[in-house]
């Protein structure tokens, strides 16, 4: 075991991996939840399983199942609605701990993180020791256990996460990587989905260890760089460097998935401005403002919607919810809906000098009225809440609990919820 200590590795990567991340804050937060069958739902009218603890795992419960499905297998399920305000503070903690310990780190998701220990491994004595380090500040942090995969790459490292879970500690040094994952079926590692794996299979590649056989021109001419990128990954030694900056946002959106086939036109109002609201709220915030917007409705058959322009750039939710009606009046002819989309495509910074050449006086300008508004509404939500100041019709939202956007981060713009 002597060898996993090695002196001085030349690319050491961690991947730190929260256990059933949202169900165990729930645990750590109502000691009746320990040891007990607990399923986290968005909101108590969410049909559909977010995250289970590990004793709900053992009954076969997984992510994805709805709930109905869930009570059957374990009829003593305990179902807890989300609260992903909670999660996201929890987590913004626990990866600011480990910047403290390695700065380098990419968040792959709001309970995932790449960390790369090869700058500072001499500082910690080895790779080992720095990956210890990170696991006991994650617990220091939050009191919450997690799962720690090390190797040499990224994919290796995920796989080596995913081996020991719950509370699993998994070293698998870069030189025992292509061994380590010969047997392993290729669709196991990340970013191999089943469409890939069906192509590889075509060449008799089922196992990580038969991608030695095929040369990586077959994969380069079908996948382009991603097909390289897979080729290596299968022999542990994935390519892709950590990605830990985030670049400025190519555009600022918030979705909503509706009841099934709604066709009432208030409804799905709603909904739009609802997404104005967050859209707005959110540049706001971020002192963002933007011109063209995309409203998008999704249909049975694919989105109907267009990009649409407001006169000049703005983050006012209700110029943004005008331009939301107006599209639906164009192009919606009463077909069902399944989900809305709104999304700022052209985010720019706010112009701090703006109001230096505005006339003297000219307070009471619709614009000037406007922003003065919301940022009285803006500093009461954020004091007392979301949405505590909202317009009448957003009363009706109750059943449109928020989630954590997949694109996540624990700072700035991407921070959203």
């Amino acid at each position: 075991m002597h060898a996993t200590h090695h002196k001085h590795w030349q690319r050491a990567i961690a991947l730190l991996d929260m256990n059933a991340f949202f169900a165990s804050v729930e645990q750590r937060d109502v000691t009746s939840l320990l040891g007990q069958p607990v399923a986290v739902t968005n909101g108590m009218r969410g049909s559909c399983i977010i995250t289970c603890s590990y004793e709900a795992r053992a009954y076969g419960v997984h992510t994805g199942m709805r709930l109905r499905e869930a009570i059957k297998l374990c009829p003593r399920l305990i179902q807890r609605p989300a609260r992903p305000t909670v999660y996201a503070r929890v987590s913004t903690n626990i990866m600011h701990s480990l910047r403290n310990i390695c700065p380098d780190i990419e968040i792959f998701s709001v309970d995932e993180a790449f960390i790369d220990i090869t700058p500072c491994q001499k500082l910690y004595g080895s790779p080992v020791a720095a990956a210890h380090r990170l696991k006991r500040a994650v617990y220091e942090t939050s009191g919450l256990l997690c799962s720690l995969g090390l190797s040499g790459d990224k994919t290796t490292a995920k796989y080596a996460a995913k081996c020991n879970k719950p509370d699993g500690f998994t070293v698998i040094p870069p030189w025992q990587a292509k061994t380590a994952l010969q047997h392993i079926p290729v669709t196991e590692l990340c970013g191999i989905g089943s469409g890939i794996g069906r192509f590889l299979a075509q060449y008799g590649v089922v196992y990580c260890g038969d991608m030695e056989k095929l040369p990586i021109s077959v994969l380069a001419r079908r996948f382009g760089n991603p097909g390289r990128r897979i080729w290596y990954m299968c022999q542990g030694a994935d390519p892709d460097p950590l990605h830990p900056d985030i670049a400025a946002p190519k555009s600022i959106g918030h979705g909503k998935v509706m009841p099934p086939d709604t066709r009432e036109r208030d409804s799905i109002l709603t909904y739009l401005q609802h997404m104005s609201t967050k859209v707005g709220t959110r540049m706001r915030r971020h002192h963002f403002v933007a011109r063209t917007f995309w409203v998008g409705l999704k249909t049975r058959h694919g989105w109907i919607g267009c990009k649409s322009r407001l006169t000049t750039c703005s983050n006012d939710q209700r110029e943004i919810f005008r331009l939301a009606k107006t599209v639906v009046n164009l192009y919606w002819q009463g077909e069902g809906i399944f989900q809305v989309q709104l999304t700022a495509l052209d985010p720019q910074a706010v112009s701090t000098q703006m109001d230096l050449f505005s006339p003297a006086g000219d307070n009471t300008s619709p614009k000037k009225t406007a922003a003065q508004l919301n940022r009285a509404i803006d500093k009461i939500n954020q004091r007392y809440g979301d949405f505590t100041l909202a317009p009448a019709r957003l009363l009706k939202r109750s059943n449109m609990p928020d989630v954590i956007a997949p694109a996540w981060k624990p700072d700035g713009l991407r921070q959203t919820i």
